[in-house]
């Protein structure tokens, strides 16, 4: 009898070691499969894995009051890419001071103030317009050395695109909106 229970037990505890296996097996299996699901939802609208493509336009640089030792550009920035990027730097050969992203804010009494700022993010399908009441380059540059009209380059770094060179053209403040 003894041996009828313990093959009747053996056969019971090699169910539960099946069962409790395939439970094992069952929780990974299952986290796959949304997980697979989710990325099929993600590529079938065509944006995964594409890198960001950035384009800047509109370039505007204000000629500089005279005597005034910083001016400020304005462009427009498009990522139609399926990934974010950051701009992390400005330069220009023209600008002999350097150049600073700035962003603009507003104090309680309606007096306006820049910061300087390392970075701007812009995400996936996003687009960025510089405004004197936003982000904007303050660039550092001589009065007199530039006239309305001139093409001065820029070269934007990205963190996953690199550098893009464009150019901006040089207009007198209020010649132009900047929004």
């Amino acid at each position: 009898m003894r041996r009828i229970l313990d093959r009747v037990s053996s056969r019971l505890g090699d169910r539960r070691k099946l069962r409790d296996t395939a439970l094992a097996a069952l929780v990974p299996a299952a986290a796959c499969s949304v997980a697979l699901a989710g990325l099929t939802a993600w590529t079938s609208t065509g944006r995964a894995g594409t890198p960001a493509r950035i384009r800047v336009i509109d370039g505007r640089l204000l000629l500089p009051s005279a005597g005034a030792e910083q001016t400020a550009a304005f462009f427009r920035i498009a990522n139609e890419g399926g990934s974010a990027d950051r701009l992390i730097r400005v330069t220009s050969p023209r600008a002999t001071g350097g150049i600073a992203l700035s962003k603009h804010r507003m104090t309680e009494g309606n007096a306006a103030y820049d910061t300087a700022i390392d970075s701007v993010d812009i995400a996936a399908g996003d687009s960025l317009a510089m405004s004197p009441t936003g982000v904007d380059l303050t660039v550092s540059a001589a009065s007199g050395k530039w006239r309305s009209g001139d093409l001065v380059p820029f070269t934007f770094e990205f963190r996953r695109s690199g550098r893009v060179t464009v150019l901006a053209v040089v207009v007198r403040p209020g010649s132009v909106s900047l929004q």
